[in-house]
């Protein structure tokens, strides 16, 4: 069970609710994902064609925890404002923190991350930063008030999967007591499950589900590698060698004359 801001969460899946096919198609693949907290962005459902009050009501129903972010967000002041209004909406603490600084790839501006996590913080948010894997700009984040953690593993929606295992690993090192969720850069189940086998405590993704063939079943899918890759983590993995190493020991065979 893995327990965010003294929250326990039953699902290390978390999934974004944006881009798909249709709302039943939505509502199918969080049942088939198993997941217990969905991301919404307060910004892009109140600008779309869509009635934002029918689709926030459609996320209600789905009897999960409810994640709104800051996505679309450039400045401090632009994230703290959909901050305070999503708290007014949804009724949560929580807030998963964006601020681009980069249009083309969406990377995060992690000197306005630090800011606003500081100033959410201040006024009894649970910020969820959504930020690089620098260890630098995790420790001032920490510092700041977070008590979690969701790195990249590369840019939003590129599906390149992880780019930096170091990097990864580096942070998982450094911080065995934080939950850490990868956030950003999925692209496979095989993606989610390498995560999972470093030692992360969870993945949240969207496009990966939603721009699927058949997002249903991309989600039980991603449930399952998730499953795996933490069962492995946990069994304990074999690391990788530099020679063979025979299954069969040599010693004790028999010897026919």
């Amino acid at each position: 069970m893995l327990k965010i801001y003294g929250t326990a969460v039953s699902s290390r899946l978390l999934l974004g609710t944006s881009r798909y096919p249709s709302p039943d198609s939505l509502a199918r693949s969080v049942k088939a994902s198993a997941t217990s907290v969905v991301t919404v962005s307060l910004r892009r459902e109140m600008a779309g064609t869509r009635t934002g009050s029918v689709f926030f009501e459609l996320i209600r129903q789905l009897g999960v925890h409810i994640l709104p972010n800051t996505a679309g967000c450039h400045t401090v002041s632009e994230a703290v404002l959909t901050a305070k209004m999503a708290r007014e909406v949804f009724g949560t603490n929580w807030i998963k923190l964006e601020i681009i600084g980069h249009h083309d790839t969406l990377q995060p501006d992690v000197f306005g991350l630090v800011e606003a996590a500081r100033i959410l913080s201040a006024e009894g948010f649970q910020v969820f930063p959504y930020t690089t894997d620098d260890l630098s700009v995790a420790e001032r984040l920490l510092e700041a008030g977070c008590e979690v953690l969701m790195p990249w593993c590369a840019p939003i929606g590129s599906a390149m999967g992880p780019v930096n295992m170091q990097a990864l690993r580096t942070l998982r090192a450094y911080f065995p007591d934080i939950p850490l969720i990868v956030d950003a850069g999925i692209g496979r189940p095989s993606h989610a499950a390498m995560v999972m086998e470093l030692g992360y405590d969870a993945v949240l993704l969207n496009t990966a589900v939603a721009n699927a063939a058949d997002p249903v079943a991309m989600a039980s899918a991603f449930a399952g590698a998730i499953i795996a890759g933490k069962t492995g983590f946990d069994a304990g993995l074999l690391e990788p060698r530099d020679m063979a190493v025979p299954s069969t020991p040599v010693i004790g065979k028999a010897v026919f004359l």
